[in-house]
């Protein structure tokens, strides 16, 4: 599923071609794509049409779409396989296209929605009452990301102290902290020497804060390079992929040599995902006989 990198190269994409672009129409064709729009596909349609799109916005691993003058946005869960495209209008329709947005204006190109295993979808929601970003209500719960200069990082260290819970557990909360998935918690680990089973309550402030950086600086370097693609579901809006997985330390990459002590890294099953690490930089916390 994407993470905050790819989510922002997305986001990227839409701010230089569809803001400030009036909806002609929507053409909504599977209506999974819409299950989260109240309304449904009629509604949906008709109530974008001739609405003005601005800045596209992010938090964490959620985008939307801003409408001018209005307290509402469109927002777009990407889930599995969902994909955002500006294609040319006399392009070819996508095999998996399930949602078309005409804008009224003579730049040739039009947004596509295109998701094949269509866990992902576009609905409209209000914005949140008591929200100064603009968030649509339904994310209204979701904490800010590392990338935001607004996050903080004192209340994070004492939100992790007073939590039973695990290091990795507690960088996938999005209630704490969001944007990080399963890729980048990986990574940041390997790079900060943590086990994922460490318990977050005796990390030190300087613990924390230096697990922080690293989960700056590595997805700030998956930004650089398009976010990461291990298929062609996960593309920028120009249907380009990203190259940050070849550039991966830890993830996907069991019994490749640690590019530190040339140990093979491992992959363990967690919470119906995997863990990959390196058991001689990592070492797992002590269990209390």
């Amino acid at each position: 599923m994407p993470e905050l990198p790819e989510v922002e190269v997305v986001r990227r994409g839409l701010e230089r071609w569809v803001a400030g672009r009036t909806v002609e129409a929507v053409e909504v064709l599977h209506p999974r794509a819409v299950r989260r729009h109240p309304g449904g596909g009629a509604d949906f349609a008709a109530r974008l049409r001739g609405e003005t799109v601005a800045v596209p916005r992010r938090r964490g691993k959620y985008l939307w779409l801003p409408l001018e003058g209005r307290d509402l946005s469109v927002l777009g869960h990407l889930g599995m396989s969902g994909q955002l495209l500006v294609q040319p209008q006399d392009a070819p329709d996508e095999k998996h296209l399930r949602i078309r947005v005409r804008f009224d204006d003579d730049a040739g190109t039009e947004l596509r929605f295109v998701d094949q295993r269509t866990f992902g979808g576009l609905s409209l929601h209000e914005v949140a009452a008591d929200s100064t970003d603009g968030l649509p209500d339904v994310i209204a719960h979701i904490a800010r990301d590392p990338l935001d200069p607004l996050f903080d990082e004192g209340a994070y260290h004492l939100a992790l102290r007073g939590k039973r819970t695990t290091v990795k557990r507690a960088l996938l909360d999005q209630s704490l902290i969001s944007g990080v998935g399963n890729i980048y918690a990986d990574e940041a680990l390997w790079r900060a020497k943590l086990h994922y089973e460490r318990p977050t309550a005796g990390l030190t402030r300087s613990r924390s804060a230096e697990l922080l950086g690293h989960a700056r600086d590595v997805m700030n370097a998956a930004l650089a390079v398009g976010g990461t693609s291990f298929d062609s579901l996960y593309v920028n809006v120009n249907g380009e992929s990203g190259y940050f997985d070849r550039s991966l330390d830890a993830y996907g990459r069991e019994d490749e040599p640690c590019r530190r002590c040339g140990t093979p890294i491992r992959r363990r099953p967690w919470m119906n995902r995997s863990s990959y690490f390196c058991p001689r930089c990592q070492r797992p916390p002590r269990v209390a006989s």
